[in-house]
């Protein structure tokens, strides 16, 4: 896959600290109830950490209590990708920034929260950054 920005690791690790590589450049995972956006209610728009990309809207976002911030749709469809992935012996469907292919969390359907889509953006806080409304 090409992405408009590409990197090295090199690149990648001069900008991220070591966490921020490990879950957006490695598919890591932060701990959960550990991100700094899991109960944040502040009006605005997330962005991609490693490229800036606005993903996902604080209107979208919503309590699922699973540890991870949440969210039932990205701002358009074509701001994230999906890959399928079967590691830990489930299928699983995992989001990336289609603007850097930087690793976002995953997205899980038909679990029966009460949202528009039925869809929950299980997303890691490291890999966003808030930019609250004005």
């Amino acid at each position: 896959m090409t992405y408009e920005i590409e990197k090295t690791d090199a690149e990648w690790r001069a900008q991220l600290n070591p966490d921020e590589f490990r879950v957006l450049r490695q598919a890591g995972t932060e701990r959960p109830f550990t991100g700094e956006y899991t109960d944040t209610k502040t009006a605005g728009v997330y962005a991609c950490r490693a490229c800036g990309s606005e993903l996902f809207s604080s209107e979208a976002k919503f309590e699922s209590h699973c540890g991870w911030p949440s969210y039932f749709a990205p701002l358009a469809g074509d701001r994230v990708e999906y890959i399928e992935d079967t590691t830990l012996g489930m299928r699983r469907v995992e989001v990336r920034c289609a603007r850097c292919g930087s690793h976002l969390g995953h997205v899980f359907e038909g679990e029966g929260y009460p949202t528009p889509t039925d869809q929950r953006y299980c997303i890691n806080s490291i890999s966003l950054t808030l930019r609250p409304a004005e």
